[in-house]
């Protein structure tokens, strides 16, 4: 489909997903089996035509683990503005968990389409055939559509940026940080399309973990990857010459939380996790002088 065909559909699709705004029964939204294809194809060619490492200028708002709960995304909209009217990075795990996965992956690949150059999604460990056969993203494509639409979600997901720097000075993934990850420019040798594998780089920045009382590098009790102690956040930034890691991938009480010295915080945008959690969620705003700041989207209690 040519831009000139895209554009004025994926905007179409946009308004029809914005229609339940507000809506108290959080009903599925039909969306054509055909519109979700053309949408992967196009997303996928501008994951390809952009870096694994992204470097992006602020102002920038930064969410965390969305998990397919999209009528909490349309809130995190409501209250942070709608794209164009804010910039946004995302960290990850988009689906699996929640309840509306195809609504939630798709309203933000729309936006990816429509601002390329603004509106930015890195992958988490979510994004990942092995895992959300898993928990549950399998078994909605499946069921409201065919598997081979779900091996086509897989193959966006094997496309998509893993990292991203904020001039220079932060630095933001789902997961964490890497004993190989020795450079922050070693991120560009992973090559694309890629599964996720159950060690290096790539695995860590999706999986790994901050945790107080360890130092160095300890085998996570996730059974991937490791949990990384404030000896290596101060390590790591001091070879990069930045100020500060932003990462996901961990429920937050009151949607973000800080680790060594606040050189480390972890943003999470799902309040009610799962509806098993009390937890607020947060949208960390990082403006031009790069000073940071919140907004939390309170759970409902």
């Amino acid at each position: 489909m040519s831009n000139a065909a895209i554009f004025p559909m994926v905007q179409a699709l946009i308004e029809k997903m914005l229609t339940v705004k507000g809506n108290r029964m959080q009903r599925q939204i039909l969306i054509k089996e055909e519109e979700i294809r053309a949408v992967l194809t196009e997303v996928r060619e501008i994951f390809m035509s952009q870096p694994m490492l992204l470097e992006i200028r602020p102002p920038v708002r930064v969410c965390g683990d969305t998990h397919g709960q999209y009528y909490d995304l349309l809130r995190i909209f409501e209250k942070c503005g709608f794209p164009p009217y804010s910039n946004y990075l995302f960290l990850g795990d988009y689906v699996d968990r929640g309840k509306h996965s195809v609504e939630n992956i798709i309203l933000l690949y729309c936006y990816k389409i429509i601002y390329r150059e603004n509106f930015f999604l890195l992958r988490g460990n979510h994004e990942c055939a092995s895992i959300n056969k898993m928990y549950g993203f399998f078994d909605d494509v499946k069921r409201r559509y065919n598997i081979k639409l779900f091996k086509a979600f897989t193959d966006v997901f094997n496309t998509m940026p893993v990292c991203c720097v904020i001039s220079e000075k932060i630095i933001c993934m789902h997961g964490g940080l890497s004993p190989d990850l020795t450079s922050v420019g070693s991120v560009l040798d992973i090559e694309r399309p890629c599964d996720v594998p159950d060690r290096g780089i790539l695995c860590d920045l999706l999986w790994a973990d901050p945790e107080d009382d360890v130092q160095g590098f300890l085998e996570s009790d996730r059974g991937v990857s490791y949990l990384f102690g404030e000896d290596i956040v101060n390590d790591f930034l001091d070879m990069v010459d930045m100020d500060l890691i932003v990462r996901a991938h961990q429920v937050m009480e009151r949607g973000y939380g800080f680790f060594a010295s606040r050189q480390l915080v972890t943003v999470f945008s799902a309040p009610n996790y799962c509806g098993e959690f009390d937890n607020d969620a947060a949208v960390m705003t990082i403006d031009d002088k790069l000073q940071c700041s919140f907004l939390i989207i309170p759970a409902f209690r």
